[in-house]
C-alpha cells in the first residue's frame, strides 16, 4: 500500500483521493472489513479503525448487514467553501488532533503547569529560540539562538519591525502585489508605500536604488519565495542584486519568508547575501498550523535584536506560553518535520487537483506550495468574480486586496489548504470552474452582497 504513515489512515486518505477524482461516488459500497484486511494483507484490526476513522470523518456509512457505503453529501450548516484563507492542509498520513494531545502531554511532563500560566520573558526562553535556530537552519545555517525571536506569528512580527526600523511618515519599498497585512500595517502606522517596478523575476533592482535615493525609503518588505499572491520564487541572481542595493544605501530589509520550506530546491535567502542588513521571517502558520501561533525572526545584529524585542514587548508583551511551548517541543522531538512532509505531500495532491479542474491554457502553475494566483477569462473581473462566487458559497480572494493601488487586475487567488476534505475542495473547485465557464451570464443574476 502505497504513501506514509499509519496504515490505517493511508486507507483512509486512500477513500478520500478516491471520493475527489470521482472514482467512488455516493452509494458505492466497499469491501467488507474482513475481505479488504486479506487483499491488503492487514491486520483486521487497521482496517477496523481505518473504516471508524472514514465514518467520523462523514466518508462513508455503516448500514448493518448491507455493508459500508460512500456517503452522500452533508447539508453543511456553514455553506461557505472556504477557497481564500491561505493555511496549510491537513498533513497527509497524520492524525494532527492526536499530534497535539500528545505534544501538550509531553510539555506537561517536563514543566509545571502553573508556569505554563504565568508570564514569561519577551521573546521566548532558551529551548524556544533554540527551537526557532533549528527551524530556521535549512534557510540561514547556523543561527545564533541570541538573535532569534519567537513572536505570536509573523503579522505581530512585522508590526514589531515596522515599529523598530521606521518612524511615522517614512517610506517602506514593496512590490505592487503584496501580502495584505503588509499593507494594513503600513496604514495603521502611518507609513508610506512605496510600490516599485518589478519584472517576472520580481523588484527591480535600480528602481530599489532611486526609492532609497528619491522617496526616503527606509525599509523594505520582500516575500521571495512562492510569493504571495503570485507565486513566483525569485531567482538567485536577483536576490544577489536586492542584497548590493541594501548594502549600498544601507537599508534594513525585512525578508517574510513563510513558504520557503514547502517550495521544491528554493534560492538561498536574500538574508545569507546580505546578513548584516536581513530581518528574516520564518512563521509555521503556513507549514504547520496557524493554530500554533508561532513564529521566528532572526535579527541582524544584538543592536537591531534589542530594538525588535522592545517593539514586541510593547505589542503583545510576550508569545502565548502554551502554544509556544508545543511548537518547542515538536521542534526538538522531530514532529515538525513530520507534519511538515505530510502538509508538502498533501499540497502537491491539491495542487494537480485544481490543475485538473481550473486548467486552461494560459495560466502558469506553481509547483509547489497552498495558493494558486488565477488569471481569470473575459469578461470577468476578480471583484465581479469573487461576488458570483460568494452567492454560490465560494470564498476567494480579488486581486485588489493585494494590490497596494487596490487595482483590480482580472486574477484571483484560490487557496487549497483551508477546506479540510479533499473532497469538499473538489467540490467547490468544481463549482468555481462551473462559474468561470458560464462567464458573464453569471454576473447579470448577481444581487449585491450586503
Amino acid at each position: 500500500m502505497d504513501g506514509q504513515g499509519p496504515r490505517y489512515l493511508r486507507i483512509v486518505g486512500f477513500i478520500e483521493r478516491a471520493m475527489a477524482d470521482g472514482k467512488l461516488r455516493p452509494g458505492d459500497r466497499l469491501p467488507p472489513q474482513r475481505q479488504l484486511a486479506a487483499l491488503l494483507g492487514l491486520d483486521l484490526t487497521t482496517v477496523t479503525r481505518a473504516y471508524a476513522e472514514a465514518r467520523t470523518r462523514q466518508f462513508i456509512d455503516a448500514r448493518g448487514a448491507y455493508g459500508t457505503f460512500i456517503s452522500s453529501p452533508k447539508v453543511e450548516l456553514a455553506p461557505i467553501v472556504d477557497l481564500g484563507m491561505n493555511i496549510p492542509p491537513p498533513p497527509a498520513g497524520l492524525d494532527l488532533g492526536e499530534l497535539i494531545k500528545r505534544g501538550v502531554e509531553q510539555v506537561l511532563t517536563r514543566v509545571d503547569a502553573n508556569l505554563l500560566m504565568t508570564y514569561h520573558a519577551s521573546g521566548g526562553g532558551k529551548a524556544d529560540r533554540a527551537a526557532g535556530a533549528l527551524w530556521l537552519a535549512p534557510m540561514l545555517g547556523k543561527v545564533d539562538p541570541s538573535r532569534i525571536t519567537v513572536c505570536s506569528g509573523a503579522q505581530a512580527a512585522l508590526a514589531g519591525l515596522i515599529i523598530a526600523l521606521t518612524q511615522p511618515g517614512d517610506g517602506v519599498a514593496m512590490e505592487s502585489l503584496v501580502y495584505p497585512g503588509i499593507l494594513s500595517l503600513a496604514q495603521q502606522l502611518g507609513r508610506r508605500i512605496v510600490t516599485l517596478e518589478c519584472d517576472e523575476h520580481g523588484m527591480l533592482p535600480d528602481a530599489l536604488t532611486r526609492a532609497c535615493r528619491e522617496q526616503d525609503v527606509r525599509a523594505v518588505y520582500l516575500n521571495p519565495t512562492l510569493q504571495n499572491p503570485t507565486t513566483h520564487t525569485m531567482p538567485e541572481q536577483r536576490r544577489r542584486d536586492i542584497a548590493r542595493v541594501v548594502r549600498e544605501c544601507n537599508v534594513p530589509l525585512i525578508e517574510d519568508d513563510p513558504y520557503w520550506r514547502l517550495a521544491n530546491r528554493p534560492p538561498p535567502p536574500i538574508a545569507q547575501c546580505a546578513p548584516e542588513h536581513v530581518h528574516y521571517i520564518a512563521t509555521l502558520s503556513k507549514c504547520l498550523s496557524p493554530g500554533l501561533r508561532t513564529a521566528y525572526v532572526a535579527a541582524p545584529n544584538e543592536r537591531s535584536h534589542a530594538r525588535f524585542l522592545a517593539a514586541m514587548g510593547a505589542i503583545v508583551l510576550m508569545p502565548a506560553p502554551l502554544t509556544t511551548a508545543v511548537s518547542t517541543q515538536w521542534m526538538h522531538d522531530g514532529t515538525a518535520m513530520r507534519v511538515l512532509e505530510g502538509v508538502k505531500t498533501t499540497a502537491q495532491i491539491r495542487l494537480k487537483l485544481a490543475e485538473r479542474v481550473l486548467a486552461q491554457r494560459e495560466q502558469a502553475w506553481p509547483d509547489a506550495g497552498i495558493h494558486v494566483w488565477y488569471t481569470l477569462p473575459e469578461p470577468w473581473t476578480a471583484k465581479t468574480l469573487a461576488r458570483a462566487a460568494r452567492a454560490e458559497g465560494l470564498a476567494v480572494t480579488a486581486s485588489d486586496a493585494f494590490s497596494t493601488h487596490g487595482e483590480d487586475i482580472r486574477t484571483i487567488r484560490v487557496s487549497l489548504g483551508a477546506a479540510r476534505e479533499q473532497a469538499r475542495l473538489a467540490q467547490g473547485l468544481q463549482k468555481l470552474a462551473g462559474i468561470l465557464a458560464r462567464g458573464g451570464q453569471v454576473e447579470m443574476s448577481v444581487q449585491p452582497i450586503i
